[in-house]
C-alpha cells in the first residue's frame, strides 16, 4: 500500500509557521508563512502536516479581545493562556490534541515516518521550549503542546519536539535541520 511517488516523509508543524495570518494581532513577523522553514520541508520532499491553530479555534481571530496588540506580547499572550485554561476552551484543545493523534496514529500505521513536531517559542499555546506566563517568557509549553506531549505519552507515542522562533531564524533553521537528519 502507498507505494507511489510519495517519500512517507512528514512533519506536523504549528499552523502559524504555514499561514501568519492566523497568529494573534501585532505578532506576525512575515506576511504570510515562515518561508524559510517551508522551503527546507519542500527541498527534502517532507510533508507538512498543519496542526489546527488552537487560539483561533478556542478564542477566534482577535484571541477575545480587539485591543491584544496595544498590550506587550509577552502580556497578551498570558492572557491568552489563561483564557485558553478556561473550561470551554480546555474542552475543545482535547479535541484537537485527538484530532492530531489520530492523524499521528494513521500515517504510523500505514508505514510512513513522523520526523517530528514543529511549534513556536513562546507561543502561549504552541510554545515548545519557552512559553509565556505571568507577563513573560518563561521555560516550558504551551497549553496545546502540554496537552499533547501528555495524550502522546499515554499512548507510548514518541516523537521529537523543536521549538522554533521567528524572530530568531538562524537557530530555527538549525533546529529545523537537525530534526530532519
Amino acid at each position: 500500500m502507498f507505494t507511489d511517488a510519495r517519500s512517507k516523509k512528514v512533519v506536523l508543524v504549528a499552523h502559524c509557521i504555514l499561514n501568519q495570518n492566523s497568529i494573534s494581532d501585532g505578532t506576525a513577523d512575515f506576511p504570510s508563512q515562515v518561508k524559510e522553514i517551508v522551503q527546507i520541508f519542500i527541498k527534502k520532499d517532507i510533508g507538512i502536516i498543519q496542526m489546527s491553530c488552537p487560539e483561533l479555534m478556542c478564542l477566534d481571530l482577535d484571541r477575545g479581545d480587539v485591543h491584544g496588540a496595544e498590550r506587550p506580547v509577552v502580556v497578551e499572550n498570558t492572557r491568552i493562556r489563561a483564557s485558553l485554561n478556561k473550561p470551554n476552551p480546555k474542552k475543545k484543545i482535547h479535541s484537537l490534541v485527538k484530532q492530531t493523534i489520530h492523524q499521528i496514529k494513521e500515517y504510523r500505521k500505514n508505514g510512513f515516518s513522523i520526523l517530528g513536531i514543529v511549534g513556536i517559542n513562546r507561543s502561549p499555546s504552541c510554545g515548545v521550549n519557552t512559553t509565556s506566563m505571568d507577563n513573560k517568557e518563561v521555560s516550558g509549553q504551551g497549553v496545546f503542546i502540554k496537552a499533547l506531549q501528555e495524550e502522546l505519552k499515554k499512548d507510548k507515542i514518541k516523537l521529537k519536539f523543536v521549538g522554533i522562533k521567528t524572530s530568531k531564524m538562524k537557530e530555527a533553521v538549525k533546529s529545523i535541520k537537525e530534526l530532519i537528519k
